[in-house]
């Protein structure tokens, strides 16, 4: 029961791998989003934070890192690169990704490290062009038993418009607990200076009987 339970909370805060996918950022140009995740259940309520950031440093290698904290609960830090392995032109991309750092719990950090092979596919139809992207992962917190493994998928219209809609729905697996889920629909706001705000409505499996709200700004320069 308490494995069971440390894996929720380790779900609860994992990195959401739902912003680059398989593209690789031009060199010189960074990405930013910053987002806050408020969910309430009966009487529990859950506040998330969190950063995260690439930079394309060359044609063939983003850099980056992802925070994420749960104030007084917990959270990690993490460093990460993704390099590309090959390009299908129209029938999609893909890339691989290693990062490294730490997570801690209600006190004390340790080491973690991931492993994400991705997917990407761009696409143009009759009601819009957009993108489409699938990420596997391998994450092993150290402390906190066995590895689990992720698979994201990420769906969005990018016509040049206002408001665009943006679905994400992630999956979590760890050995010895049942398969959690997350299943975030939103819309992408454009603004000025490259600013784009997302709105959307969070529904998890650990909380059946709320919805939660994520706010996010994504910025690119």
């Amino acid at each position: 029961m308490c494995r069971i339970l440390a894996f929720c909370i380790l779900f609860l805060t994992a990195a959401h791998s739902a912003y680059a996918g398989a593209w690789m950022r031009e060199q010189g140009s960074g990405f930013l989003a910053v987002s806050a995740t408020l969910h309430q259940d009966n009487n529990v309520l859950d506040y998330k934070s969190a950063v995260y950031a690439e930079w394309g440093f060359s044609p063939r290698l983003t850099l980056g890192f992802d925070l994420n904290e749960r104030p007084g609960l917990s959270g990690h830090a993490l460093l990460f690169s993704r390099f590309p392995i090959a390009d299908l032109n129209e029938l999609g991309r893909f890339a691989a990704e290693v990062g490294l750092g730490a997570h801690h719990g209600p006190q004390d950090w340790h080491p973690m490290y991931k492993f994400t092979f991705s997917y990407g596919l761009g696409f143009a139809k009759p009601w819009g062009s957009g993108w489409l992207a699938v990420d596997a992962a391998m994450e092993h917190r150290t402390g906190a038993g066995d590895p689990f493994y992720k698979l994201d998928l990420t769906a969005g219209l990018s016509n040049d418009r206002r408001v665009n809609p943006l679905l994400q729905l992630e999956t979590t697996y760890i050995k010895g607990a049942p398969i959690l889920w997350t299943v975030t629909p939103s819309v992408m706001i454009k603004a000025k200076k490259n600013i784009r705000w997302v709105v959307g409505l969070e529904n998890k499996s650990a909380y059946p009987k709320g919805v939660g709200l994520k706010i996010s700004l994504w910025r690119d320069f």
